[in-house]
């Protein structure tokens, strides 16, 4: 298969180099852009694919990455941190409580429609999402797994009863209803509030069983549910190719798939704007804005 002057005759031995967003508008794809999405819409045409999301497809949704290019990195609180101390939780549902709702007002930007679309019409055989949004199915995603759970839902880790993000925020107003919540102040893909004083705030426990509540979500530190992964990696079994999205592919929960993907000769491609941890596994890196890249790689 010929693109331009490269031919891709093995592309287990053939890597397209990267290409940059445009430089004057990045809402706009470069014209090298333009040539890697099409020389990856040739490698990728009439395969089934197994697609990961990371924070940056929700960029454009409003809710910040991680590490996105110009961000100062972040350390999110971690799973032995929130539970060995009660300071360490009270601090953790101040700062959701203030974050949460910018979450819960998000909507799906193009690049989540562009993923439902490719689903509906046959073409994405598995979605796994990196990302606790659930943008993807807002979108109308449905082939998806949470790889690291649901910010919108809270369970307790004493009886595992459930409840909605939006009953633990009436828990939480009930308690504390003198603190106000500013849409203005920096938070991050977990919704995590850049504030401080949270030494008075009141958290609630499980009305149930009195145990502690905690975000469904799997936390730094946490490991992903077992079930959850061979699930998802049986679908990458029964995939043709694998498809990235907005992920630096940093850590290991999410890097496994795109290591098994080239270690069973599956093409990758990568859409994500800086390096990420796949690059050199990757057939083809496209190096621009994911709902610019995925309408035009994904939609005839």
């Amino acid at each position: 298969m010929e693109v331009g002057a490269i031919t891709f005759k093995a592309f287990t031995k053939v890597r397209l180099v990267a290409m940059s967003p445009n430089p004057q508008n990045p809402n706009e794809l470069s014209d090298a852009a333009s040539y890697s999405i099409e020389a990856a819409r040739r490698i990728l045409a009439g395969k089934k694919l197994f697609v990961m999301t990371g924070a940056g497809i929700s960029t454009d949704s409003g809710i910040p990455d991680y590490r996105g290019e110009g961000r100062v990195a972040r350390h999110p609180m971690t799973y032995d941190v929130f539970m060995g101390a009660f300071e360490a939780r009270q601090r953790y549902w101040a700062r959701s409580y203030v974050g949460w709702s910018r979450i819960a007002l998000a909507k799906p930007n193009p690049g989540h429609f562009a993923l439902a679309t490719a689903e509906s019409e046959g073409a994405l055989n598995y979605l796994v999402t990196q990302n606790v949004d659930g943008l993807h199915q807002e979108a109308g995603s449905k082939a998806v797994v949470d790889l690291h759970g649901r910010l919108d839902r809270v369970v307790c880790l004493s009886c595992r009863k459930l409840i909605t993000r939006f009953e633990m925020d009436e828990l939480l107003q009930e308690l504390n209803p003198g603190i106000t919540k500013d849409n203005t102040v920096e938070f991050t893909p977990d919704g995590d509030a850049e504030i401080e004083g949270t030494a008075n705030f009141r958290v609630p426990n499980c009305q149930s069983c009195d145990g502690i509540l905690k975000p469904d979500v799997v936390f730094f530190g946490e490991s992903v549910p077992t079930q959850r992964v061979e699930q998802a990696l049986n679908q990458l079994a029964s995939s043709d190719a694998m498809l990235v999205a907005g992920s630096s592919l940093t850590v290991n929960s999410g890097f496994r798939f795109a290591k098994q993907a080239a270690k069973s000769g599956k093409p990758l491609v990568i859409v994500n704007i800086g390096p990420t941890r796949g690059d050199t596994l990757a057939i083809a890196k496209i190096e621009a804005n994911t709902s610019l890249a995925l309408e035009r790689l994904l939609i005839d």
